[in-house]
């Protein structure tokens, strides 16, 4: 089973800004462009960083409320010095968290987890800026077709296991979701389709409605 890649899924014409770009030509190019972040390039083309709408709503937040309706908000001394920033290299999230176009959709979305961030820049091998991959980009593999699903199954599982005991299983797909027919000739198997099932992009969940034979 080969999980899809980086490189397929991310978005190549990607939008940019320089360290020194202006607090609000960023926001100029962040609304023309219809896009809520993108990557802070250094002089020779890799990501320095990430500035995103947040970034520039910490500012705005910064600011004294004449009316009083709303209390300031409190911001790490970090957070205020960011605040205060002009260009992008000052107010940017740095540093910038990539990946590479070779990496799977799961080494992605756990990066993506553990940095607590929303989208990657991708770099080649001399961190120069290739794409942007975001959450929504690596949740598209759940678009696969129902059929696709089931056909890469039946080849990459029950193919693999068949001359272990798992012939006659067959899978059942519908809206992602895997339901397992059939019988196997060990119990041992039944957790390991399972299992493997579950690790085929596009899969939402896997039931199984499988028996073991019976030993003489």
């Amino acid at each position: 089973m080969e999980h899809r890649t980086v490189g397929e899924l991310m978005t190549r014409k990607v939008v940019s800004v320089r360290l020194e770009t202006p607090f609000k030509e960023i926001a100029r190019i962040l609304a023309d462009n219809a896009v809520s972040a993108v990557p802070v390039l250094d002089g020779l083309g890799r990501p320095a960083g990430m500035v995103s709408e947040a970034d520039l709503l910490r500012k705005v937040a910064d600011r004294s409320d004449l009316t009083g309706r709303t209390p300031l908000p409190h911001l790490e001394a970090w957070e205020r010095e960011r605040a205060e920033g002009r260009t992008a290299g000052e107010f940017m999230s740095a540093p910038a968290v990539c990946a590479h176009p070779e990496w799977t959709v799961v080494e992605a979305a756990r990066l993506m987890q553990v940095q607590n961030v929303k989208r990657l820049p991708v770099v080649d091998e001399t961190d120069r800026l290739l794409g942007v991959v975001s959450r929504s980009d690596l949740l598209r593999v759940f678009l696969r077709r129902d059929q696709a699903i089931q056909e890469e199954i039946s080849r990459e599982v029950v193919g693999r296991l068949a001359r272990l005991g798992a012939a006659g299983v067959t899978a059942e797909v519908a809206e992602g979701q895997v339901t397992l027919h059939g019988s196997v000739d060990d119990a041992l198997l039944i957790p390991v389709l399972t299992r493997m099932c579950a690790g085929i992009d596009g899969v939402v969940s896997v039931a199984e409605e499988v028996t073991a034979k019976a030993r003489a």
